[in-house]
């Protein structure tokens, strides 16, 4: 079996536990207003490579993982390759090695056979990252080309599992420019980092046990040049990077 990889980062420290060997994987259904890798969209697109092949480079580095580290595997979204990443995954259990999954989640679902299929890398999943993009559904259709239905019903479901989460949500500072403009699909408009939002999100947490970390990503401008060479537009033009007092607001009400 072949997976289809954009490309490999070998000491990751942002990816999960500890240092973490990532791989990227080529193919992602969302097209969120603030993505910073939009080379990863088209699915045709990548190298492949078989998880022996993965597995045999990730295994350089292992004297740098430490007791947490190991391979992690994101995306674009990796939920796309569900087979590959399993095979990959079950490789790397079989050499005693911890296993992360970066995902939106965007496209799950509890219909078989996908699920079946979900199921079982989740038997060989130590850790997922779960982005939720925002928790309001209408915002996220607008950030992100998709509702959040289905990634709240993930969520659920992991916890239900008592499967390990970390939650990461991305910090579009609030009142930055003008709303969608229905002709152009221009989005300038902070939605995620309102009170009343961070709040929900806390809320909607609190009702899960198994998540073990809140992760706020700053939203940054260090992408914005790929659109242009990839003959994209960027919806988000002119807003300005998430400050740190804006960060440090998010976190009293995200952490605790």
């Amino acid at each position: 079996m072949k997976g289809n990889v954009h490309s490999f980062e070998s000491f990751g420290s942002v990816d999960g536990p500890g240092v973490r060997f990532v791989v990227f994987l080529q193919g992602c259904p969302l097209r969120c207003a603030f993505c910073h890798n939009p080379d990863t969209w088209k699915a045709e697109e990548g190298t492949e490579y078989s998880a022996e092949e993965i597995l045999k480079k990730a295994l350089r580095y292992r004297p740098y993982w430490g007791e947490e580290g190991g391979i992690t595997v994101s995306g674009g979204e990796p939920l796309l390759q569900l087979p590959f990443v399993t095979e990959l995954f079950e490789r790397a259990k079989a050499e005693g090695i911890s296993t992360c999954l970066d995902t939106s989640g965007g496209i799950y679902t509890e219909e078989d056979p996908w699920h079946t299929d979900f199921l079982s890398l989740m038997k060989v999943t130590d850790t997922v990252l779960l982005d939720i993009k925002a928790i309001d559904e209408e915002k996220h259709k607008k950030l992100t080309g998709v509702g959040n239905r289905q990634i709240l019903a993930m969520a659920r479901e992991l916890d239900a599992m008592k499967k390990d989460v970390w939650i990461r949500h991305v910090l579009l500072p609030e009142k930055a420019g003008a709303d969608a403009d229905e002709k152009t699909g221009a989005f300038l408009s902070g939605v995620t980092d309102t009170k009343e939002d961070l709040t929900k999100l806390r809320a909607f947490l609190d009702t899960l046990s198994n998540v073990k970390r809140v992760e706020i990503l700053p939203y940054h401008t260090l992408g914005v040049s790929k659109y242009a060479d990839l003959g994209l537009s960027y919806r988000l033009s002119g807003v300005p990077p998430t400050d740190e007092t804006r960060v440090q607001e998010a976190g009293s009400i995200l952490y605790h």
